[in-house]
Parts: structure tokens; C-alpha cells; sequence
């Protein structure tokens, strides 16, 4: 492919900011009969009420890998390296990072990012929303108990959307989505924090600037 870009998974931050405490302890905390006074101002339901892969609630904003990275000083990803875990490790203590700042999913979008990835490949897609497309789940989405039967979806980049609610894939964005003619191919890697596009030159262009996903090039891994 000419060209290729990493659309990086969004990650929310609550409006009290991070805290001193770290996810992992306070669920801990959680468990144990604390409430609200666990961390002043911080409701557990903020914390864990929420949809994979949908909007946070009200007391929740974007946080944008950019920002964060000129907060911490870290690298959004050091040189050979991908957005995975290993991403901020300012942030990282044993028991993960502060509470107060939802990392980015890893091995799948959420839901308005993969619609606005969907809406730009159809825009740079020469049949349009009628692009024929396959889209494959990696068996590990599915907890690598079947190597055998693998799940390959066929439809329209206008059907794509609707993956997101497929009942037999648990809220999993696909693995790989590829139109017929190759002439672009999206890749999610199941441990990773970003997915790659990669494709025609005024493709990736347009996922870089791009207001609504935040997306970057990686000259090592392009």
C-alpha cells in the first residue's frame, strides 16, 4: 500500500481529572462497601456504569492521545514501538493507571470512531457506500475456542456501521475490513490501542486531518 495511518482508540477523561488512586485499588476500594467518599466528588457509577465501546457519561470529556502526551511528556508511541499498553508509562504503576482517565480499548473502536472511519473510507471508496467488503474476526475476539470455523462477514461499506451491533461478535469491531478490489485495508490487532488504515495517499491524508478521529503516522511501522 502507497501510504497508511493509525487511527488512535479515544481514551476520556472524568472532570475531577486523574486522581492519586488507581483503577485497579479503587475498584478494590469499591468492592469493599465504598461509595462516593472513597474519592470526594468521584460516584462509582461514574467509574463503571458505562457501555464498551459508548460515549461516557456527562462528567466525561475526550481526552486526545495529543494532549495528554505534552501533559506527561511520554511519547504517544516510542520510535519502533505501537500504541499498546506500553503507551504512557508515566501513568503506569503496578496496579495501572489513576483513576480518572479511561485508557483507550484495545482490539476494537468504539462505536463513533468506527462510524467516522467507516464514513471517510466511503468517501475515498470509488463505488461509494456500495463498495463491496469482507470483514474477518480474529478467533481471539471470540476467546481463541475455534480456529476452524472462522467468522468472515460479506456485505457494503453501507452495512458497516450495523457490524457494531452483530449479534454473534460481542461488540467487536472486526479484525480486518478490506473492499474487493484491495484497494485499501483496515487492521485492528487485538492487543493494541490503534488501528492501522492503509491505503491510497488522499485516504490516509483525509484520516490525518481528520476533527473527529485522532490519527498519526508511524514511519516504522507503516
Amino acid at each position: 500500500m502507497p501510504d497508511a495511518a493509525w487511527v488512535l482508540h479515544s481514551m476520556y477523561e472524568h472532570e475531577l481529572g486523574p486522581t492519586d488512586m488507581s483503577y485497579v485499588a479503587y475498584q478494590r476500594a469499591v468492592l469493599n462497601g465504598g461509595g462516593p467518599e472513597v474519592i470526594p466528588g468521584l460516584d462509582p457509577a461514574d467509574v463503571f456504569g458505562g457501555t464498551p465501546g459508548e460515549p461516557l457519561g456527562p462528567r466525561w470529556r475526550r481526552l486526545r492521545w495529543a494532549e495528554l502526551s505534552r501533559r506527561t511528556s511520554d511519547h504517544v508511541a516510542l520510535e519502533g514501538r505501537l500504541p499498546c499498553y506500553r503507551s504512557f508509562p508515566s501513568l503506569r504503576e503496578p496496579n495501572g493507571w489513576p483513576v480518572g482517565i479511561a485508557g483507550p480499548s484495545e482490539g476494537s473502536l468504539d462505536r463513533a470512531d468506527w462510524n467516522r472511519v467507516i464514513d471517510i473510507l466511503t468517501a475515498h471508496s470509488p463505488q461509494g457506500a456500495q463498495t463491496r467488503c469482507l470483514a474477518y474476526y480474529n478467533p481471539l475476539l471470540q476467546g481463541a475456542e475455534d480456529f476452524v470455523n472462522l467468522h468472515v462477514r460479506a456485505g457494503t461499506l453501507a452495512d458497516a456501521k450495523a457490524l457494531y451491533d452483530h449479534p454473534e461478535e460481542d461488540g467487536w469491531t472486526p479484525s480486518n475490513l478490506w473492499p474487493q478490489d484491495r484497494s485499501w485495508v483496515l487492521c485492528t490487532d487485538y492487543d493494541l490501542w490503534a488501528t492501522k488504515v492503509a491505503g491510497p495517499v488522499p485516504l490516509v491524508e483525509a484520516l490525518l486531518n481528520d476533527t473527529e478521529i485522532e490519527a498519526l503516522r508511524l514511519p516504522w511501522a507503516h
